[in-house]
C-alpha cells in the first residue's frame, strides 16, 4: 500500500474565489466523464469522507443545493461552461478514513455532491494505478481501496502487456427497499422498484410509460424520470435504514429486456440522476441496484451475470458476488481511459466568473 494522498491546497480569496490553478486528469468511463482534481483544491476539513461531504454541502444545504464556499466554489468552475458543461462529473482526493485505503473522494456533478458513483470508481482505480498512487503489475492485477460517502469500495484494476484493461469494483452491500411501488405520472402510474446501493435508485421498465431507451426518446425519459424523482420525494422507502444522509433518490433507471445471454440476462438503460442530468454510462452503482432487484426477483443467482448497457451503447458487466443478512455483494466491471490533462484557471477580470449552465 501506498502513502495516503490529497491534492495540494490552493490559496483563494475571502469570498472562496480561487487565485491559483486547479489541475485535473480526466477520464471517461462508459462515455460517462469523471474529472479528478490532482492540485489547487482548498482545503477539506472533516474526519471522514462522509463528514467532509456533509461539510462541502454546508449547514442548511442540500445535496443538490450545496451553500457556496471556497470547496463548492471550485465545484462550479469545474461544471459550469466555458470549462465544464451541465453533464460533466468529477471528484475531489482526499485523505482516507484511515490507513486501510489509499485515498478518499468526494463525488460531485453539475448540482451537488452525492453518496456514490460507481464510474468514478472505476476511473479512479485507473487512474490510481496508471498516475504510480498504486503499484500494479505489468501483467495481473492491483486492488485499490477507496473511501466514499457511503463506505469503502474496492477496485480491482486489471492489467495486460503493461496496461490497464478494466476495472472491477466491489460496492457496498446492496439492499432492495420496494419492488411494486407505486408511483403516479403524467403516463400514468407504474410500479418501480427501490433499491440503495450507496446511492438510492428507483426503477422502471421504459415500456410501462410507452417509451423505449433510445436517444431520440432522451427529453421524454428525462422529464419523466424528474416526475418520478420527485414524487418520491421523502417515501419511507427511499430512506435509509441507518444513515439518514444516503436517504432520498439520487437516480431514475429506465430500462428494457434484452435477450438473455449465457451468463444471464441482459438489459438497456438510461439514468436520470440529481436534477434531470443523463448518465452517459450504464451507471456503475445503478447496475449494482440492478443486481438487486434481479435476484430479488429470482432472476439472477450467485456468480451469474448482467450484461448492462447504456442509453450510447457502452456494457458494463454486473456480478452477483453474493448475500449479506438484508441484501446482496455485487461486482461491477467497466474500461476507463484518460481522455485529457487540464489546468484551470480564473481570471479575476472575466465577468462569467466561475461560468454558466444552459439547460
Amino acid at each position: 500500500m501506498t502513502d495516503r494522498t490529497t491534492p495540494a491546497e490552493a490559496a483563494a480569496t475571502a469570498d472562496g474565489t480561487p487565485t491559483a490553478p486547479i489541475d485535473t486528469v480526466d477520464y471517461h468511463a462508459g462515455g460517462e466523464p469523471f474529472r479528478i482534481v490532482t492540485a489547487g483544491l482548498p482545503a477539506v476539513p472533516g474526519d471522514s469522507v462522509a463528514e467532509r461531504r456533509a461539510i462541502a454541502i454546508g449547514a442548511g444545504g442540500t445535496a443538490t443545493a450545496p451553500r457556496p464556499g471556497a470547496l463548492d466554489t471550485v465545484r462550479r468552475l469545474l461544471t459550469h461552461e466555458p470549462r465544464g458543461h451541465a453533464g460533466m462529473y468529477g471528484g475531489f482526493v482526499v485523505p482516507p478514513d484511515d490507513g486501510g485505503a489509499h485515498l478518499g473522494v468526494l463525488f460531485w456533478h453539475k448540482d451537488g455532491y452525492s453518496t456514490a458513483c460507481g464510474h468514478g470508481t472505476i476511473a479512479l482505480g485507473a487512474w490510481a494505478v496508471d498516475s504510480g498512487l498504486v503499484t500494479a503489475p505489468a501483467d495481473g492485477f492491483a486492488r485499490v481501496r477507496i473511501d466514499v460517502p457511503s463506505g469503502r469500495v474496492t477496485a480491482t484494476v486489471h492489467r495486460a502487456g503493461g496496461r490497464t484493461t478494466g476495472v472491477t469494483f466491489r460496492n457496498v452491500p446492496t439492499r432492495v427497499s420496494a419492488r411494486k411501488l407505486p408511483v403516479v405520472t403524467s403516463r400514468g402510474t407504474v410500479e418501480v422498484s427501490v433499491a440503495h446501493s450507496g446511492a438510492c435508485y428507483a426503477a422502471v421498465p421504459a415500456a410501462a410509460l410507452g417509451l423505449a431507451v433510445t436517444p431520440a426518446l432522451l427529453p421524454e425519459l428525462t422529464a419523466v424520470g424528474r416526475e418520478i424523482r420527485a414524487a418520491l420525494a421523502g417515501a419511507p422507502e427511499t430512506l435509509h435504514p441507518v444513515d439518514p444522509r444516503l436517504s432520498g433518490v439520487y437516480g431514475v433507471i429506465l430500462y428494457e429486456d434484452l435477450p438473455d445471454t449465457p451468463a444471464g440476462p441482459a438489459q438497456r438503460n438510461v439514468t436520470v440522476f440529481a436534477d434531470g442530468q443523463i448518465d452517459r454510462s450504464p451507471c456503475g452503482s445503478g447496475t449494482s441496484a440492478r443486481l438487486a432487484v434481479l435476484a430479488a426477483e429470482g432472476r439472477i443467482g450467485p456468480g451469474e451475470e448482467l450484461r448492462h448497457e447504456s442509453v450510447i451503447g457502452t456494457v458494463f458487466t454486473g456480478r452477483l458476488a453474493g448475500y449479506y443478512p438484508d441484501g446482496v455483494v455485487t461486482d461491477v466491471t467497466g474500461s476507463a481511459h484518460r481522455t485529457g490533462e487540464h489546468r484551470f484557471v480564473l481570471d479575476p477580470y472575466d465577468s462569467l466568473g466561475t461560468g454558466f449552465l444552459l439547460p
